[in-house]
């Protein structure tokens, strides 16, 4: 019977201990927490967003996206939701975005324990992974030694589940970071992801505790890369919300390789700049007797409307001729639609969902199994993979764990 050692207790680490115990393996997991799965409780809000089931676009980032495609597709969005569906959790479909119906993350991971214990799964809690090594036994077979403060443990296999230091929970670590340099695993740098992002400028302030429906798009030496739409949340230090998260690996990683880069904001996205332009100049016949900002109002959030103005913000505007004012309001139209900010870095990783970087996949196959260290498998976040919102990063934990158990417990 195959011995596996996992380290880490999060999504990935738990379902390669189920996937392993079934295949009949004995599996230990090793969790540096009090408690296993804490960043999976923090998931969706704590409504654990467990999959999603459209993988079209750009859902999954990744020096090679193929790879993990092919990784997916061994264990699909399907399969997992009728795997929980099997544990015993009631599922909700919203638009493809699939969530426990209790909306309760505590469930999932309740439902995903209590199948490791039927399974005879140990879990050993508060123990931090210093060191992993191979040695020969007596009788001629490799196995692995996984060192602690307070044990080695021997193996067959070892999977590293460890995640990676995004997010504030208590137990995010650059363990896989440590281990791969250790072990000579070629690995790219972690970097914030799904992330709020700051921005140059000293008005951020005069807007911050601003919600509003908008479309971002990322320029990046002045090209436009990507966009998204939906709830901008402006704040104290730059921008966030679902669409920056969006587009946020892709500019953190931007910054980090010394490109110009920009995001566009376009605050009334249902108009067009000319339909705009007809209703700003609408509302000045209407109420021609309204300064710039006062025009605004009702338009536009109060907070926003001074930064959109600036030093134009209490103009009086009836003694413009008509052309200056058709001139003066297609400009407005164009600076609502084309806000533009320069985007200066991220904010904390502790505010991140997820890191963009990892062990290369190229150190890997289709298992998860390190090509040049047999035995040795990369699950999660630990791998250079981050996903889109919407249940991708989970989709991904769960696929790669359930990968790599399996192959491990077969060895």
């Amino acid at each position: 019977m195959s011995s596996v050692l996992i380290v880490g207790g999060g999504a990935s680490g738990l379902m390669a201990a189920i996937t392993a115990a079934r295949c009949g393996a004995t599996v230990t997991v090793l969790e540096q927490n009090e408690k296993p799965g804490r960043k999976l409780l923090a998931t969706g809000n704590g409504k654990c967003n467990l999959t999603n089931l459209d993988l079209s676009g750009l859902c999954v980032r990744s020096e090679d996206p193929a790879f993990i495609h092919s990784v997916i597709a061994q264990f699909p969005p399907e399969e997992i939701v009728a795997f929980f569906n099997a544990l015993g959790l009631r599922t909700i479909d919203r638009d493809g975005w699939v969530y426990p119906a209790t909306e309760q993350a505590t469930q999932v991971l309740e439902l995903l324990l209590m199948e490791a214990e039927r399974l005879g799964v140990k879990i050993k809690t508060r123990e931090t992974v210093s060191g992993i090594r191979k040695e020969l036994t007596e009788t001629g077979k490799r196995r692995f030694l996984t060192q602690t403060a307070t044990w080695e443990y021997a193996s067959d296999t070892v999977i590293l589940a460890c995640g990676s230091p995004a997010s504030a929970v208590k137990g995010s670590s650059d363990t896989a970071a440590v281990l791969a340099e250790a072990l000579r695993l070629d690995f790219i740098p972690f970097l914030p992801a799904l992330v709020p992002l700051k921005i140059r400028g000293n008005f951020a302030s005069r807007w911050a505790g601003t919600r509003i429906h908008a479309k971002a798009m990322l320029v990046v030496d002045g090209e436009e890369l990507l966009e998204d739409e939906g709830e901008v949340q402006l704040t104290e230090y730059g921008i966030s919300g679902i669409p920056v998260f969006q587009l946020s690996r892709f500019a953190v990683r931007a910054i980090e390789t010394g490109h110009d880069t920009r995001i566009l904001l376009n605050f009334l996205p249902d108009l067009t700049e000319e339909e705009l332009t007809d209703e700003l100049m609408n509302r000045l016949q209407a109420h021609p007797d309204r300064s710039m900002a006062k025009m605004l109002v009702g338009l536009l959030p109060d907070r926003l409307i001074p930064v959109i103005t600036g030093e134009d913000s209490g103009r009086d505007l009836k003694n413009l001729s008509l052309m200056e004012l058709g001139q003066r309001m297609e400009e407005l139209a164009w600076h609502i639609t084309h806000f533009e900010v320069e985007i200066r870095g991220a904010a904390a990783l502790s505010q991140a969902q997820v890191c963009s970087g990892g062990i290369r996949t190229e150190e890997l196959n289709e298992h998860m199994e390190c090509q040049r260290i047999p035995g040795l498998y990369v699950t999660g976040e630990a791998v250079d993979m981050d996903g889109a919102c919407g249940g991708y990063n989970l989709t991904w934990a769960w696929a790669s764990g359930f990968a790599a158990g399996r192959d491990a417990a077969r060895r």
